[in-house]
């Protein structure tokens, strides 16, 4: 390491550690989402309030009702005498979902026919009212059918947490590793520190590289917390090899870094240089798949998946930390996300100018 690049790589860390701020969020900051957001960032559909409506009352039919009372997913209210009397304790908000089962229903099983059994839900919660049908679809369904066993891969106990908990990574590392650099250019430009180094001999890549190197520490440090806590709170542990989530996380951490040296050198105040690097993060979180598939958004917010560089960094993590796949598995990811680095780390060089 070159002299002029320790030098800045050792000024950025002093000024890191005489801010009071700044230490203490690098370690709050990942514990507080690690912690909190795993258990209010779930897309699982749970206490739905049940109303059934036996016409039937034979024995198939209140193992049907016993099935849907024994569920995690229900909240069970109890049977109405009559279908009309069940909708209107959805109308009045006291239920979600009606489960009418015929009458016949399993005398006609016995015959071999298919008895239909009305799920109504009320759909003003799209979400409740698609996944509570289903989960209820599928219960009956078992019922009807003897032997039917489903196997879940790599999740068998469906914790939304081990989904989560990789896209949380994602998280942290595209905000403090985007907007803190984001914020220090550019904070030297309104503190006028900075006309201290343009007058000095440094060269613009060590200057970029003073910048981006502690940024990305900073984003080691973080990954390294998160994997800590995800052991430590919730039992999680990584189903592939430790040192390809490092990988990911770091080419991810200089990607960002790079970024918010870009937007830092493109604008002149902190207030700025905030608001367009909140527009494209926030832009890139939610289309990068972290909270919801790509597969399920339109085509052409599917095409901004290939130049997201969160989208290879959520799809590599995932498949590495849930499924335990090796390098060979994530080689396009890596590719990808060495690729926005490079060009990040470029651009950011050449839009640096200095001012005599």
């Amino acid at each position: 390491m070159t002299m002029p690049l320790r030098f800045l790589i050792e000024k950025e860390f002093l000024s890191l550690r005489r801010n009071p701020f700044l230490p203490r969020l690098v370690v709050i900051f990942p514990v507080m989402i690690m912690c909190v957001m795993p258990w209010v960032m779930n897309m699982e559909v749970k206490n739905v309030v049940v109303d059934v409506v036996d016409n039937d009352r034979s024995s198939l039919s209140q193992r049907l009702v016993h099935r849907i009372e024994q569920s995690d997913y229900f909240l069970f209210r109890g049977q109405s005498p009559t279908y009309a009397q069940a909708l209107d304790h959805v109308e009045r908000g006291e239920a979600d979902i009606i489960v009418e089962v015929p009458a016949g229903y399993e005398r006609d099983l016995v015959r071999g026919d298919q008895p239909q059994v009305l799920i109504a839900a009320n759909a003003v919660n799209g979400t409740k009212g698609s996944m509570g049908s289903a989960y209820l679809t599928q219960i009956v369904q078992d019922t009807q059918v003897d032997g039917v066993d489903t196997l879940y891969l790599y999740n068998k106990h469906l914790d939304y947490k081990l989904f989560m908990i990789p896209a949380l990574m994602a998280l942290i590392v595209m905000l403090m590793c985007g907007f803190l650099p984001a914020l220090n250019i550019v904070g030297e430009k309104e503190s006028g520190t900075i006309e201290a180094i343009n007058v000095t001999p440094v060269s613009r890549l060590h200057f970029i590289l003073g910048k981006l190197i502690p940024y990305w520490l900073i984003g080691a440090v973080e990954i390294g917390i998160c994997l800590l806590l995800s052991w430590v709170v919730y039992g999680i542990a990584s189903a592939g090899g430790i040192l390809l989530v490092y990988l990911l996380a770091m080419l991810l951490a200089f990607t960002f870094s790079a970024f918010g040296l870009i937007v830092s050198n493109y604008n002149q105040t902190m207030q700025q240089a905030m608001f367009v690097m909140w527009f494209f993060v926030v832009c890139l979180m939610l289309l990068s798949g972290l909270f919801t598939p790509v597969r399920s958004m339109p085509h052409w917010a599917q095409a901004t998946a290939y130049v997201n560089p969160g989208h290879y960094f959520i799809d590599g993590i995932r498949t590495v930390f849930v499924r335990g796949g090796a390098l060979r598995d994530i080689a396009p990811n890596l590719l990808a996300l060495l690729a926005f680095a490079a060009v990040m780390g470029v651009w950011a060089m050449l839009s640096y100018r200095k001012r005599t």
